[in-house]
């Protein structure tokens, strides 16, 4: 099971990890390592420190369907702080992902590096962060995250095909864990 989940979450798609449990003598179904991946529950780790946040957010597909994801990266270890899936991109959803985030982790004190989002901007004075505008540099790191999700639901037309937005979520917290564990 633990083979499983980490195949997975490391880069193989559902298919490809069940051929490679056979060669191991273990005959498991898609659907039942895809259920060991959601049962696991597996989240970044919290109460992390960072000086700096890289925060962005990207168009997902969840079938025919738009949604947002939001990340915060650490930009000076790639590690990723903290993931939420949203139908839509508002104030007060920004709001919330930022409130969450500190709730997480200790960033009071740190410097968050946004791009020209609106939505970003307002969440961070709204909750008394400092921020800066920055189009690349460290704030790359949140863009290569993104751009590794996207890679791995290429396989899907950059869509998560027939998942539900909870399962999608639950999908990307896990992904969050391996990615921080593969750093």
């Amino acid at each position: 099971m633990k083979l499983s989940i980490q195949l997975h979450l490391a880069g193989l798609s559902l298919s490809n990890t069940v051929s490679i449990l056979e060669i191991f003598g273990v005959e498991r179904a898609r659907s039942t390592v895809h259920n060991w991946v959601h049962k696991a529950d597996l989240q970044p780790e919290s109460g992390r420190s960072p000086d700096h946040v890289a925060v962005d957010e990207t168009v997902i597909r969840l079938n025919n369907e738009q949604y947002w994801l939001y990340a915060a990266v650490n930009p000076e270890t790639n590690e990723l702080l903290h993931t939420k899936l949203e139908p839509t991109r508002t104030n007060v959803i920004a709001r919330s992902f930022f409130a969450k985030l500190r709730e997480k982790h200790d960033v009071d004190t740190a410097v968050f590096l946004v791009d020209g989002a609106p939505t970003l901007k307002d969440a961070c004075q709204r909750h008394g962060l400092r921020f800066q505008y920055e189009k690349h540099g460290n704030r790359n790191t949140v863009e290569r995250v993104f751009r590794e999700i996207k890679r791995r639901t290429s396989s899907f037309s950059n869509c998560f095909s027939n998942a539900a937005a909870d399962t999608a979520d639950d999908w990307l917290r896990s992904f969050s864990f391996a990615w921080n564990q593969l750093i």
